[in-house]
């Protein structure tokens, strides 16, 4: 009986018309490249950043945090993310970032 009173309940709440979802868009910004400036480190950081995320994540990083700020940053991404960034490498992307961030 509970089964029947679920299934009539259903089939009047589709009915009704509740169930019926608005189609909603949005517009979407275009897409553009990022752009990091150059120096060395640059293409090291382009290749193994965004290996995992956008440049764009990079580049909205809060600015003049310092190397401490960019170690931390590329300790996290090695430690809790997995990153497969090798101890010299880090230290030479969070050398970059630090001084173009």
């Amino acid at each position: 009986m509970r089964r029947m009173l679920l299934i009539a309940g259903a089939v009047a709440l589709l009915a009704s018309g509740a169930a019926v979802a608005k189609v909603v868009t949005y517009a979407l910004p275009e897409e553009r490249e990022a752009v990091l400036p150059p120096g060395p480190g640059a293409d090291l950081v382009a290749a193994q950043c965004a290996a995992c995320h956008s440049l764009d994540y990079v580049q909205t990083q809060p600015r003049g945090k310092g190397k401490p700020f960019w170690d931390a940053a590329v300790t996290k991404m090695v430690k809790v993310y997995g990153a497969p960034v090798s101890a010299e490498d880090g230290e030479a992307i969070a050398t970059y970032l630090a001084e173009h961030y």
